[in-house]
Formats: structure tokens, sequence, C-alpha cells
């Protein structure tokens, strides 16, 4: 966009109280610049607070010039200082207890979060609703949509932590089972209308715990796809992997993938 375009999208700064997570949470929420009046898809970001560093407003303000997805209220939720307790797989801590408050999470979206917007935007509910997170931000994302398949269409998961495990490497760790999120989704229902976005870098770290060759993010990602495809998910429709060979777990690099996401789940249909 030129300096004197005029912006499609504008930005409100929330503080919401939570009860919940003992904390004031954040929100930075992306608004078309008139809110339709019929129902509007609702889109929710773990770490929100790394949108203003990849100028998440420029990339929708691209997106909506070039009429590529149609209007959404896109909320960044601000982690907390206990990220690595609220974040996680809700009931089930990985092996050294992080993630013990990701129940105390799912409540704030769903009892807190989620009915201060219907309220505030005149929502009394909202045509659709997806989630998306950064790493273990994305981890988290993935958890709710998928345990709660009647509440949300699109999980989006930029260089997720799906590497998130019930024993340590050094105590017996064994790939199939310990792998909580992998095992969750092996062990549970197939939700049709449900869609997955997944990013990975082939520069998102080293590790490769199995020797394969292949590093752990990109690894972790392909093993959660295979579970996703033998529960009944097809790979071309309800699936889309991005892998950038210069990818870096990093804002920048998500920025980058985040317009491919976008235009993947929120793509206007004539």
């Amino acid at each position: 966009m030129g300096a004197n375009d005029e912006s499609r999208v504008r930005i409100e700064r929330q503080v919401i109280p939570s009860l919940k997570l003992s904390r004031d949470v954040p929100v930075d929420l992306y608004l078309p610049s008139s809110l339709p009046q019929r129902p509007i898809g609702l889109l929710l970001i773990n770490d929100g607070q790394d949108l203003a560093v990849m100028n998440f407003k420029r990339i929708l303000d691209r997106l909506y010039v070039k009429e590529l997805i149609r209007p959404l209220i896109c909320v960044g939720i601000h982690c907390g200082p206990d990220r690595r307790m609220e974040y996680g797989t809700a009931g089930e801590p990985d092996h050294m207890g992080r993630g013990a408050k990701a129940d105390a999470y799912v409540h704030f979206v769903f009892r807190e979060l989620i009915p201060f917007l219907r309220e505030r935007y005149g929502q009394p509910d909202f045509s659709d609703k997806s989630f998306a997170g950064f790493s273990l931000g994305g981890l988290s994302a993935l958890d709710i949509a998928w345990s709660h398949p009647s509440e949300f269409v699109h999980a989006a998961v930029f260089s997720g932590s799906l590497w998130w495990r019930s024993k340590a490497l050094d105590d017996g760790y064994n790939e199939q089972m310990d792998r909580i999120m992998h095992k969750r989704v092996r062990n549970g229902p197939y939700s049709p209308g449900l869609r997955f976005f997944f990013q990975a870098g082939m520069l998102d770290e080293t590790m490769d715990r199995n020797g394969n060759g292949i590093i752990d993010s990109i690894d972790d990602t392909m093993g959660l796809i295979d579970e996703l495809s033998s529960k009944g998910y097809d790979r071309f429709k309800d699936i889309r992997y991005l892998e950038f060979p210069d990818g870096r777990h990093d804002v920048e690099t998500w920025g980058r993938a985040i317009p491919e996401f976008l235009t993947w789940a929120f793509g206007k249909v004539d």
C-alpha cells in the first residue's frame, strides 16, 4: 500500500481482567475499518504480542486491498509471564510439569474472552472461529481447536512445539507413545469440517533426536500430519503444509507464512 492509501484495518487494544488466570490479559484487535452487519469470522492468535513485530496490520491491509480474504475480527492474545504454564495441552502437562495452567487458559478463552468479544462487537455468534499460534502458542491453538471441533473450523500452527512429550528423552522416551499431541489425535475422533495449517522451517532448530537426518521440528510436524491423515483428514483438502528452506524459529519467518494461511483459510469465494 502507498503512504497515502486509506487503511482497511483499525487496531484496538483491550485489557481483559481474567479471574481464572489471575492476571490482566492484553488483546490487540485487528478489525475491518467498518464491521459488516452480518456475522463475521473470528481468528484468535496466541502470542499476539508478536503481531505488531511482523506488522500484521499491513499484511491484512494488503490482502483486503487485493480482495483476497473476507473480513475478519483477528484477536492477538498477549502471553503472560507464565507462558510455559498457560500454553500446552490442557489436562496433560509435559514431563517437566509445563502446561499446568492450560486448563485455565481454555477457560479464559471460552468463558472470558469470547463472551467479551461477542458483547463488545455486537456479534451474538460469529460466522466461524479459527485458532492460530506460534511455537508453543501453536501447540496450544491446535490442542484447543482439536478438543473443541464444534467451535472451530481451522487450526494454524507456525513452528509448533509438537515435540511436547510426557517422558524425557533419557527416561524411556518412545516416539510413538510419548508425543502428547500426536497421541491425542491418534486416540481422538474424526471431526468433519476441521482443517489444519502447518508451517515449519528447515532452520527452525538443529535437534535430530532419532538421527534420521530430519530436524525434530519438521519430523514432528510431518508425524502429526500422518496421524491426521490416518484419522481420515484429506492431505490436500483438509491439511496445508508450508515449509521454508530458509525458515527460522522467528517472527520474520512467521510473518512470511501467515498470508499463506489467511488466503488458504479465508479466501473470498465468489
